[in-house]
């Protein structure tokens, strides 16, 4: 069912205003992009908007993401109203931060995706498990968990302010001012500069 031109223009006109860095075209191309996915994935969510899996599809083949702990918090960062479904709205707010998003944004987007269990902090065990996945497992003799426990103590050194064993936001958000490299410490999930 496509959409009414009227509908569409005030969705344009809505988003254009929220999804601030993008102009009135870019939201209607990206809103076009979205009818298609939603028309070639004839998911349960049809109506509202896509799933976890053409998302994650979408992900993969437009941004070269393939770690599925990230894309899973991605899909979850996008999904503003936890209803497992991605609507046109967040959808197109999503991707303006996801691909035009100023440091601030992308810091808090970067924070979301990183604290898995949602309780404010980056932890000791959340870091293991992003670089646990993220790293590439190299051939050798040692524990491949020991080297990736070194880096976790070496990401909590630098970037742990208050020494509390864990990262808050505001740790996080200071360490990536310093460096910018730090903001996806834990894992690509952001897309890259192509």
């Amino acid at each position: 069912a496509a959409m009414s031109r009227r509908r569409l223009q005030q969705l344009v006109d809505s988003l254009g205003r929220s999804a601030r860095h993008f102009n009135k075209s870019e939201v209607e191309c990206l809103i076009k992009l979205f009818n298609t996915l939603v028309a070639d994935s004839n998911n349960r969510f049809a109506t509202v908007g896509f799933d976890r899996n053409v998302f994650r599809d979408t992900l993969h083949s437009a941004f070269g993401m393939t770690d599925d702990v990230l894309m899973d918090r991605v899909f979850r960062a996008f999904d503003k109203d936890n209803d497992s479904c991605i609507s046109v709205v967040e959808w197109v707010e999503g991707l303006s931060v996801f691909l035009r998003g100023t440091m601030e944004e992308r810091i808090k987007y970067c924070f979301e995706v990183y604290d898995l269990n949602g309780d404010g902090y980056i932890s000791r065990e959340e870091m293991f498990q992003m670089l646990k996945n993220s790293l590439l497992k190299q051939p050798s003799e040692e524990d491949p968990d020991e080297g990736i426990k070194d880096l976790v103590d070496i990401a909590l050194k630098k970037m742990d302010y208050d020494h509390d064993g864990k990262l808050s936001f505001m740790d996080f958000e200071k360490a990536v001012r310093d460096e910018n490299l730090l903001l996806e410490a834990f894992g690509p999930c952001l897309p890259d500069l192509k």
